[in-house]
């Protein structure tokens, strides 16, 4: 399940870039580091579920990693865990009835992959014989940012427990209650069941979560790697967890305690909370320059960042937003992030650097009349035929081979060539490369926004 915006880990994470497919606790991609901790014999290829603006992001990342996923589903609205749970339950049972399915969030860290797949293993008996299973972490601390999972005695398969109840996130006293009880798990978000169970028990209690999921499957088109959702029929769901449709008011579930390393990185503290510090408790990521700090998260993605005489804070700066929090008020960061969105600020869609199928373009100034962009094209891509109503553009090479077609011509320029695109003229841009093509764009004219774009032909599919 690769969908959701992280909104607490802004301003790296975006509604257009969100945590998930960035390289927030290791080298990989999390998306990339799920998919990689879910291969094996002991799983089929997986079904990704992504928003789909995100599709070729999810794609591209897949490919990276060498996994080929059996699909792609696109979810053209945000429905929540309980709709997207039962669009990837009926893709499953169409292809095997028998099939269980492991549901699992794309940006979670989980430091003991080997520890996670036995637990797996121990919970698939139970799957297999009809219980709904959730895996609960054992708490290391009164974690006041999760949901608790409180079990029950043992289950007949050994290593499964009965399910009491589910509660919300507890207020700092009750959270220590629930750590010392030890019957308290942190609530992971994870789950393990036969799909064909999963319809069962959403038939009964929620039948029109699984209508709107049947029809919007039912209508679905395939648009070259991916499975697109009919978005009238999907927009018919409610907006509804898994937790609250299904796992809390069942009879069959069951819970697995794991204690595995696991974080849902839903904040900056989180992440401090499981990156390796130096010998100041700081986290630091970037060009940074810290002078008497302590027990601190610092991270530049955009030029130098100098941090003097603080502790316990985050810092975070991108190339158009800074963030200043203390660390314990790092779970407010949200609060942020609705004022910015009820201002219309872009600030929480994107970075300046927008991903596109073919590469990324990079918006390096803007004043009257005119945009500099850089733009990135990977080995093989290739940009729309297109043309504008409102706007000239002069390129320039930097490194990489461009084939640039010019109306009737079709131009080869090299490091340091350029060309000129007058308004209304046909062109595309194309690498045939091997090596990733980076030039340099200037655009100008009466109105520069991306809606100035007629798509003559693409070969992305897109209108």
């Amino acid at each position: 399940m690769a969908g959701g915006t992280g909104t607490r880990l802004w301003p790296a994470s975006r509604e257009l870039f969100p945590k998930q497919f960035m390289a927030l606790a290791g080298e990989s991609t999390m998306l990339a580091e799920t998919a990689a901790r879910l291969s094996g014999a002991l799983f089929a290829d997986p079904v990704v579920l992504c928003n789909d603006e995100h599709r070729f992001i999810a794609a591209e990342q897949m490919r990276a990693a060498e996994i080929d996923p059996d699909a792609i589903v696109l979810e053209p609205v945000g429905r929540n865990t309980a709709p997207a749970a039962a669009v990837a339950a009926l893709y499953l049972v169409e292809r095997d009835p028998e099939a269980v399915m492991l549901l699992a969030p794309a940006d979670h860290v989980i430091a003991d992959a080997d520890g996670f797949r036995a637990g797996i293993e121990t919970a698939l008996p139970a799957a297999r014989n009809g219980s709904l299973l959730t895996f609960g972490i054992t708490p290391s601390r009164p974690e006041t940012g999760y949901g608790y999972i409180e079990r029950g005695g043992p289950a007949d398969t050994p290593g499964v427990f009965a399910l009491t109840r589910f509660t919300e996130k507890p207020d700092a006293a009750t959270a220590e209650t629930y750590v010392a009880s030890g019957a308290h798990l942190w609530n992971s978000g994870i789950f393990l069941m036969r799909a064909a169970t999963y319809l069962s028990e959403l038939e009964r209690l929620h039948p029109d979560i699984l209508a709107a999921a049947r029809e919007a499957l039912a209508g679905a088109d395939t648009d070259l790697d991916f499975l697109r959702l009919d978005g009238d029929a999907f927009g018919k769901s409610p907006n509804i967890s898994i937790d609250y449709a299904v796992m809390e008011p069942t009879d069959k579930g069951a819970v697995v305690p794991l204690d595995v390393g696991w974080s849902d990185v839903g904040s900056w503290d989180a992440l401090w909370e499981i990156t390796d510090k130096d010998n100041a408790g700081n986290v630091i990521r970037g060009d940074v320059l810290a002078e008497d700090v302590r027990d601190s998260y610092l991270r530049s993605d955009a030029g130098l960042l100098s941090v003097v005489g603080l502790d316990d804070v985050v810092v975070v700066a991108t190339d158009n937003a800074v963030l200043v929090a203390g660390m314990k008020a790092s779970q407010d960061v949200r609060k942020i992030v609705d004022r910015l969105r009820k201002d219309g600020r872009p600030e929480t869609v994107t970075h300046t650097t927008t991903y596109r199928p073919w590469g990324s373009f990079q918006n390096v100034d803007v004043g009257e009349r005119y945009q500099v962009k850089r733009i990135t094209v990977k080995p093989g891509g290739r940009l729309s035929l297109q043309k504008h109503a409102q706007r000239a553009e002069h390129w320039v090479v930097v490194s990489g081979t461009a084939t640039v077609t010019r109306g009737e011509d079709v131009l080869e320029l090299e490091a340091n060539q350029s060309t000129y695109i007058p308004i209304g003229m046909a062109h595309r841009l194309e690498n045939k490369g091997a090596e990733t093509l980076h030039l340099v764009e200037v655009q100008s004219g009466d109105y520069l926004g991306e809606d100035d774009i007629v798509r003559l032909e693409d070969i992305y599919g897109r209108s």
